[in-house]
């Protein structure tokens, strides 16, 4: 078994994980500038999806290019922390890192949705880190996905079914949001086909699906469920007591998990891992021709709890002698599996929520 760690570019795709403190009348929102929007000249959220899948031993086989079927919902894709910018608040200045984790996140979901991503002024990498030349302003990052997501609903919407898409940062951003202008609006709640919001902070009352980050908006159990969340923190052991995710101070509270690879209580499930190929290169060689790298049947997911946390424990399955690449945690323990959180259960997630559009059009 190959030992070296998966030291993915998404290393940047980190929480600040103090959003839930942000004020919403703080600052006015600047003009909407969009990283992914249906017909923008350049899109980070409609890459090619050709794909490489990576057998145990090595081998490597090109996986057939479905073709691209009319998307009958949209989703709405919050990026987490990935601004290089010195501020402690990111400008909408679009960057490579944004089209980088879009690209990685964001775009194979392209083949279910009509995928709409706003820039906003997010708290930055130099502001998580404490190198930050100036003072952060929470509210600047809501406010900026509320007008967004505003601006969508008056413009684009026209109907459709959404999924909400965050992870980290914009997982922080999109519970907000869902709270305060989703979770007790009906008329708005309806156009909800699932949440995804992962590598956050959605609370629960302990061994309950609703009642705490949302009073309306339960957990998803089954695959048919509409208007429901996926959450999930990612670690390969228990989160110790510093984790910086899966942990909660407020009594009575747990954070949610819920398992893409199998949404029901006590459920494990074979993960389907889809990587995009420049993540792996190690700065040497791609491992494939194609844009994406697929490993299935790698890992294995299920919720669990002790010790005060609750996460979505990742298992390698593989043999001793299984050539493919492992995920490791090189911010250590405490962040866990956070930078593949979403890319660890892609290919579920994708399939999920094929399932809950078929299911909220019978609506």
């Amino acid at each position: 078994m190959r030992t070296r760690l998966l030291l993915v570019t998404l290393t940047a795709a980190i929480a600040a994980g103090s959003l839930s403190a942000a004020s919403a009348s703080a600052q006015t929102p600047a003009a909407t500038v969009w990283l992914c929007k249906p017909g923008l000249a350049s899109n980070p959220c409609t890459s090619s999806a050709k794909t490489t899948l990576i057998k145990p031993n090595g081998s490597k086989v090109a996986e057939p290019l479905k073709a691209q079927a009319k998307q009958p919902i949209d989703c709405f894709y919050v990026y987490p922390t990935v601004s290089q910018q010195m501020t402690a608040n990111s400008n909408l200045e679009i960057t490579a890192a944004e089209t980088g984790v879009a690209m990685a996140q964001a775009s194979r979901f392209s083949s279910k949705c009509r995928v709409y991503a706003p820039m906003y002024r997010q708290l930055t990498l130099a502001r998580l880190f404490g190198s930050a030349t100036d003072t952060a302003d929470p509210a600047l990052a809501y406010n900026d996905v509320k007008a967004a997501w505003n601006e969508y609903l008056a413009k684009y919407n026209k109907g459709r079914g959404v999924v909400l898409i965050g992870h980290s940062q914009g997982s922080f951003t999109l519970t907000q949001l869902i709270a305060s202008e989703i979770d007790t609006k009906a008329a708005v709640r309806k156009k909800i086909v699932s949440a995804l919001l992962i590598g956050g902070g959605v609370l629960v009352p302990k061994g309950k699906d609703v009642g705490g980050s949302f009073k309306k908006i339960p957990a998803c159990r089954k695959t048919d469920q509409t208007g429901c969340v996926v959450g999930y923190n990612t670690f390969s052991q228990q989160p110790p007591t510093n984790s910086m995710f899966g942990r909660t101070a407020q009594p009575g509270k747990e954070v949610l998990c819920v398992n893409p690879a199998g949404l029901r209580r006590g459920t494990t499930g074979k993960a389907q891992a889809l990587i995009p190929t420049s993540q792996l290169a190690f700065g040497g060689a791609p491992l494939a021709p194609t844009p994406w790298v697929a490993m299935n049947d790698l890992y294995t997911t299920k919720c669990a709890s002790g010790g005060g946390a609750s996460w979505l424990q990742a298992n390698d399955i593989g043999s001793a002698s299984d050539k493919r690449v492992r995920f490791g945690a090189p911010l250590g323990q405490t962040w866990g599996l956070h930078i593949v959180d979403v890319n660890i259960v892609l290919g579920n997630l994708l399939e999920l929520v094929d399932h809950q559009s078929a299911a909220w059009r019978k609506l």
